[in-house]
Order: C-alpha cells, then structure tokens, then sequence
C-alpha cells in the first residue's frame, strides 16, 4: 500500500494508540496532513507506519509538510526556534577532516563525541594502530529533518567530496542516525563501529546475565548494530521497552512537545527495568536529562571505559574539541 493513499485509512486508532504526540491532539494520520501546523510537533520515529494495517506512514506525512513550509517561507526555515541548531550545523562549525587520510575512517557524528569524548577519543587512539582515521563531522540529518531539503543535499555532497579527496573507502559509524542516514549516499562502503571493531579485534566482551535493550528509531526494524554486537556481548539480550516509541529527541520535536518528551522517559521509568541499554548517543543523553540515569550506552561498555554523559554546556564544548583534534 502506498504510504501517501490517505484515502486507504480505515480510521482503526492504532496510530494514534501508539503515539503519545498524536493521542495528545487526538488526531490520525490523515488529520495530521490537515494540520501543517503540527508538523514539527512530530519525532519522526516511525512508530505510527509500524502499525498502520495500510502502510500509511506519519513520518513522511510530517517531513512533506515540513519541507513544503520551507518552500512555502522561499526555501528558509521561518521558525526562528531552530536558529542556534542552523549555526551550528548548516553548515557544521566543528568538521575536521584532518586525518581522513586513509582508505577507512571513523565518522564520529556530532552527538556520540560530545557525550562520550574519552570512548571516543580511545576508538580513534585503538582505530589509529590499524591505520583508520577519523572524521569528525554532522551527517545532516538534522537538516534534511527540519524540511532544508537542498541545504541537506549540499552538506551530503560536501561530505562526498571531502571523503573521496581523502581517498576514503570505507566509513565506520558508531551513530545509527549517521549510519542510516547516509547509507547509500556517499559513494564509500558505509559499515558500523562494532563490524569494524570485531574485524579488528578491538574492545572487550561485555558479560551481563539480562541485558535489557531499548533500540533506537532507525535501526528498530532492521536491528543491523545489536546483531554486529553479537562478538562482544555475552548475557540475554531482551527488548524490553516496546511502548517507548521515542527517546523524545527525534524530528527536533522536543522544544515543542517538551510534556510529550518527558512521558516518554517516563515510560521508561515506569517499565520497572533496573537499567536500559542501547547504543545510541542521543537516546542517553535524552533520557539522562529528564531524570532516568540508568540508561547506559554499550560502546563504553565493550571499550571498558567509564564514563557519564555530561550535561549543561559540557557537551556542546566536546563538540568544538574535536575541530582542533
């Protein structure tokens, strides 16, 4: 069924159901696509074409709106609430292609070194001794989520052209964001940090009887990083967080839904579980701020390093280290 046949809704509430941001306007998807005005109230999770029984998909309703306004304001973004994430990243203030030299290179993403800068720093030192260099740069999802369609296109391409300058291959993700996001886009062979790490040998067994896991919106369907985390991790992994839909940073919704963003932690909270597990930068440092320390990131984890994600302005200075790396 095609995601756009609106007129194929049988009206059977399971989008709605599923979704704390639609059940909060009491709306479905088809009333979503009257409703511009709430397109950027929605985390682009994806949840709502999971369970639609037509294939109707709420995220590509809420990207079409969005990019529509972009056209609409003559190709910018008039909400100013997005202004300091524009500076930052279109285009990205803290690339450093520095040592991208080599045929395989680490993309760090933006979120993953600015909450974890020691694991970070340790991949790139462990990467290094097998001649892998780093990148330090924002795939653009952000972007292209916002609507900026052309602006995502010229960072995409930039990156493309920085990598085969480099003589760049192959590109190592540690952010599902990033891996998904750029997956066929560059002209490289894109594969995650734990594929390359068991190639390599690097990082240690992470033994735990029970480890429950919450996965992140992209890789939810596909689960492509936990299988290549199958060398390192030792224990029964559960998914244990079916109805948290979202960590709440999706689709930059979070300023505007900040209520709905925070019943989605609390919904972790309210799963009992003594700890969650994932491997997604965002997704810890989402629930850690709104109050569930107990979530942990498995990279540290296998790289045996200590480490609690910062908050405050911490992070965004990890991030402004890295250019000068």
């Amino acid at each position: 069924m095609n995601k756009w046949d609106l007129d194929a809704c049988i009206h059977c509430g399971k989008c709605t159901r599923s979704c704390l941001f639609l059940e909060k306007y009491g709306i479905d998807l088809p009333v979503l696509k009257e409703k511009p005005e709430l397109a950027y109230h929605c985390f682009l999770c994806g949840t709502c074409g999971c369970v639609c029984p037509k294939g109707i998909d709420g995220k590509e309703i809420a990207l079409d709106s969005r990019r529509k306004l972009v056209e609409d304001g003559g190709g910018k973004l008039l909400d100013n609430s997005y202004d300091g994430l524009l500076l930052e990243k279109n285009p990205y203030k803290f690339a450093n292609y520095r040592h991208s030299k080599k045929k395989a290179v680490f993309f760090t993403g933006c979120n993953f070194p600015s909450f974890f800068p020691k694991t970070t720093d340790k991949l790139v030192e462990e990467f290094a001794k097998c001649d892998v260099g780093v990148v330090y740069d924002c795939c653009g999802k952000p972007i292209e989520e916002l609507g900026l369609v052309s602006e995502a296109a010229g960072i995409i391409e930039r990156i493309n052209w920085k990598l085969k300058e480099s003589g760049v291959e192959q590109v190592i993700m540690a952010c599902p964001n990033c891996y998904y996001f750029l997956k066929g886009r560059l002209d490289a062979e894109i594969i995650s940090v734990y594929e390359k790490m068991a190639e390599l040998k690097i990082g240690n067994i992470y033994q735990k009887e029970r480890i429950p896991m919450y996965y992140p919106c992209p890789d939810r369907k596909d689960r492509k990083f936990e299988y290549d985390m199958k060398p390192f991790l030792v224990g029964k992994v559960e998914d244990a967080f079916r109805d948290v839909q979202c960590c709440g940073l999706g689709g930059c919704a979070a300023g505007k839904e900040a209520d709905v963003a925070q019943a989605l932690t609390d919904r972790v909270k309210a799963s009992r579980e003594p700890e969650l597990y994932t491997y997604c930068a965002s997704c810890i440092c989402s629930f850690r701020r709104r109050g569930y320390e107990d979530a942990k990131h498995l990279l540290p984890l296998i790289m045996g390093i200590d480490e609690k994600v910062p908050l405050g302005k911490t992070p965004i200075l990890n991030r402004a280290k890295c250019k000068f790396k």
